[in-house]
């Protein structure tokens, strides 16, 4: 084992040639060989030379050994289905001027339904990662991707808005499977060194959809129904749906492995996994969100992050009623103007594809090889100031009528901090609790659509009342004073995990 230089941090304690992962999540990871007794000889290690963590089976049944291309296909698939939920979302805000006209109703009173929408999508993940965990990641998929094609059809054929109403609300508990799940494959397939770059391309496609919606749908708008607005969401789920065909169960005990898999029918409908429920409890499957949500760490990102997203989607679902009424556009000009938010999540994608890395390997030179998961959030501060920028000049923007490319620049420049926030906190709460994959991502899926469904709901009203000047400057100072969880997190996180200790979840663990 290579000696540490005086220059360096001396390595606590000599491990063992064993590779524990919740302890390497309490005392650090540690990916090079060269920090382990004989080079780590007799540990499995990944073409590029990194130390494989957790140490996958000496079995094709485990999913860390799937080839390269299933396991990128299955994250390309669950990539594309966490995208529906917030597309559709998207979709409605665009439909809320024609659907008033239509429905003879106040463009506020509509917007409950885009509301109602975003406050199920953000429940709907802790029923997922719970039945996933007890039914397994596939039929769970498969069922909540059915009903979800069925409330698009419903959402599109809709004759009165209560109908339309309920069928927003009862959509978002069951279009969001793969935005709630998403670490949860992520954790399946992947090793630790190759957590952050498989986060970003699943948390581009999520932070990307809901102003895709927008963009499309304002060019159906322009050129015909509303209603095509969601038949088009509904081919999209459509082919969801088929592509769920294209996954495969990654739900794998390593403790106890399953002597096989079945036929892919069986693991698709859950015939195969309910051979072994009797090793788990679906009372303690319910019970692990909770318990994931008592970890101060997991609490305290969640506050940050809503604190973060909710004034993203206040924009987002705002902007369209504000450039309509202050700026004159039309549905075709809204169209255009909503590629500010491809372009700001396309560049937020491309900086964090190498800046999270970056951050990582430094920190790692500087801690004798080892890597907390606090670093994972050293890119939060330089984000978290330029979300505070936009707002401020976009309040400004709006308060002044300055000319609309301001405003595109600004809301560009938001997407890319809210773009980078996105993918650090995933991966700094995946490090910190690789037992509860689900339930954080679960959770991270909550405090995002439930920001929204705060901000959406208070935004217009509390605009009209102090100004947008007023208004989003409040709102910024909210954003600059979160970074103070980051702080404390930064410096007392790995002591409070310690004190706290691990996610426990009853008798049965993954």
């Amino acid at each position: 084992m290579n000696t540490s230089t005086s220059l360096e941090k001396p390595i606590p304690d000599l491990r063992s040639i064993e590779i524990h992962e919740e302890r390497e999540a309490l005392e650090g990871y540690i990916v090079d060989p060269s920090r382990y007794p004989n080079h780590a000889a007799g540990l499995k290690t990944s073409n590029d030379g990194f130390v494989l963590i957790p140490q996958p089976l000496d079995s094709s049944q485990d999913p860390l050994n799937w080839s390269f291309r299933k396991k990128w296909a299955i994250v390309a698939i669950i990539a594309y289905i966490a995208a529906l939920a917030d597309y559709t979302g998207g979709t409605a805000i665009i439909t809320i001027i024609p659907q008033s006209i239509e429905w003879h109703l106040t463009q506020a009173a509509v917007q409950r339904a885009v509301v109602g929408n975003l406050f199920t999508i953000g429940a709907c993940g802790l029923f997922v990662v719970a039945l996933a965990n007890f039914f397994g990641r596939l039929p769970v998929t498969f069922f909540f991707q059915t009903v979800m094609v069925g409330t698009c059809v419903w959402s599109a054929a809709a004759t009165s808005f209560d109908s339309y109403l309920a069928a927003r609300i009862i959509n978002g508990f069951f279009c969001s499977v793969g935005q709630g799940g998403a670490l949860m494959w992520v954790k399946d397939l992947f090793f630790f060194h190759e957590h952050p770059r498989v986060i970003n391309y699943i948390e581009f496609s999520i932070i990307l959809s809901p102003y895709l919606g927008p963009l499309i749908t304002s060019f159906i708008v322009s050129g015909t129904t509303w209603r095509w607005g969601f038949w088009v969401c509904t081919i999209l789920a459509c082919i969801g749906w088929f592509l769920v065909f294209f996954l495969d169960e990654t739900l794998f005990d390593r403790d106890n492995p399953p002597a096989q898999r079945g036929s892919y029918i069986s693991r698709l409908v859950g015939v195969q996994q309910a051979k072994s429920w009797r090793q788990r409890s679906l009372l303690q499957a319910f019970g692990r969100p909770l318990i994931a949500v008592t970890k101060l760490p997991v609490l305290l990102i969640l506050v940050y992050y809503f604190l973060n997203f909710a004034w993203v989607i206040g924009v987002n679902t705002t902007i369209a009623i504000w450039l309509t009424n202050l700026y004159g556009f039309s549905a075709r000009g809204l169209g255009y103007f909503y590629f500010f938010g491809v372009i700001g999540v396309l560049l937020g994608w491309l900086a964090g594809h190498f800046l999270h890395d970056m951050v990582g390997r430094f920190y790692t030179r500087r801690h004798s090889g080892r890597l907390d998961p606090e670093a994972r959030l050293i890119i939060t501060y330089p984000a978290t100031l330029i979300l505070c920028l936009s707002l401020i000049i976009l309040g400004f923007s709006f308060q002044r009528q300055w000319h609309y490319m301001v405003i595109a620049v600004f809301a560009t420049t938001q997407c890319f901090g809210v773009m980078v926030v996105t993918t650090a906190i995933n991966a700094y709460l995946l490090d910190c609790y690789p037992e509860g994959s689900g339930e954080v991502s679960a959770w991270i899926t909550a405090s995002r659509n439930w920001a929204g469904f705060m901000a959406t709901y208070v935004q217009i009203e509390w605009v009209e009342r102090l100004g947008p000047a007023r208004a989003l400057g409040i709102q910024a100072a909210i954003t600059f004073a979160s970074l103070s969880l980051v702080v404390f997190l930064q410096l007392y996180g790995k002591r409070i995990r310690r004190w706290q200790g691990r996610m426990v979840f009853g008798a049965w663990k993954k």
